[in-house]
């Protein structure tokens, strides 16, 4: 197994230039362009791309293709993230992840692995360990451009006032003496208690999974901790979002973001109140137990919190360690008439929302 070291690059960035951080595209690529729309992002800007690039999503392989286009024209930089990086474990061999692990990888992803659309357009099998050897072979041969584009992304972007880095670092010194993988993958971080003098700005785990009351998506700008998380859970979650953070020139200067979910919205034609104290259920505190099912609904109770609430029965997931579901939520909305709702799902109850990046129902009347 390979213990590669972190790859540090500088971080240059010029005064007056209009420059964002966005990560975890996870090959949504029209979610990518209507970001980028929406800034009116151009060859005056600056566009930091901080990992996971592919992987999770049919367009996987076209996102990646995209991005390296638009270099050509524009001002990119790029991180290279777990996801990413897991392509290359593949194609080179002899890194942090085993054959069994793409076996599993692939088995469960299917068309939403960046590998599988590789293999689908060299048109070579990939079913299983048997077949590895000749696509490893064909990738190296068909896919050079894109291989070489991923292997030239540091892990790690510095200067003076900013760390950017896919995962997470436990410090800001000695940073190409840490191993690359566990930067890359470096799992809830913002709960690990680290602290910094530079502004820190990752990705990886999605903003939503720090909070249990409230599902939201937009970046978390932490003061003290100098820490900066912008993952909005894009393609992960039902109802995520890709975040654009404004990284200024001067961090006194302060932090702005946009972002774009590409939900369909309405108007909200009746005032609503926000609910008190609800639940945010998500990925790795979503245990339930089934109460009662229902044709749209079940009433569940969380087994975390104890708290019971009906769950789309769309979300719920039976396996056998036992039911799980996406993230959910008993959260109202607050809504004030003629504003606008980005609409994730419509319920005979009523419609689940966003606002504001937040995430939650709205019964009232709408048009």
């Amino acid at each position: 197994m390979s213990r590669q070291r972190a790859r540090v690059a500088p971080l240059v960035l010029e005064q007056g230039q209009r420059t964002f951080c966005v990560s975890d595209i996870h090959g949504n690529l029209p979610l990518l362009k209507g970001l980028l729309d929406k800034l009116a992002f151009s060859q005056e800007d600056t566009l930091i791309v901080m990992g996971d690039i592919v992987e999770r999503n049919t367009g996987s392989l076209a996102t990646l293709r995209y991005l390296m286009e638009l270099e050509k024209t524009h001002d990119l930089r790029f991180l290279l993230g777990n996801c990413d990086n897991l392509v290359l474990d593949f194609v080179d061999e002899g890194g942090e992840l085993p054959d069994d692990f793409f076996e599993r990888w692939i088995g469960n992803l299917g068309e939403k692995s960046c590998l599988v659309q590789m293999a689908s357009e060299a048109g070579v099998p990939l079913n299983g360990r048997g077949d590895y050897p000749m696509a490893r072979e064909t990738f190296r041969a068909r896919f050079a451009p894109e291989l070489d584009f991923l292997r030239a992304m540091p892990h790690i972007l510095l200067n003076g006032d900013y760390l950017l880095v896919h995962g997470g670092v436990p410090r800001e010194e000695g940073l190409d003496g840490l191993i690359a993988f566990d930067c890359m993958k470096n799992d809830h971080f913002r709960e690990q208690g680290h602290s910094f003098r530079r502004w820190l700005v990752a990705g990886h785990t999605p903003v939503t999974l720090y909070r249990g009351d409230i599902a939201c998506a937009n970046p978390i700008i932490d003061e003290e901790s100098h820490i900066i998380s912008i993952d909005g859970g894009c393609t992960l979650k039902v109802d995520g979002q890709l975040n654009a953070l404004r990284l200024p020139f001067d961090p006194a200067e302060g932090f702005s973001f946009v972002a774009y979910d590409g939900f369909p919205t309405v108007t909200a034609l009746e005032e609503q109140d926000a609910s008190e104290n609800p639940v945010n259920i998500r990925w790795g505190h979503s245990a339930l137990e089934v109460l009662e099912r229902g044709e749209e609904f079940s009433r569940c109770r969380h087994v975390e919190s104890g708290r019971a609430l009906d769950i789309l029965n769309e979300y719920l997931r039976f396996g056998p360690e036992g039911v799980t579901c996406e993230d959910s939520t008993d959260y109202r909305l607050p809504a004030a008439r003629g504003e606008g709702l980005a609409v994730v799902r419509t319920t005979s109850r009523g419609l689940l929302c966003k606002k504001d990046g937040v995430t939650g129902w709205y019964f009232g009347k709408y048009r």
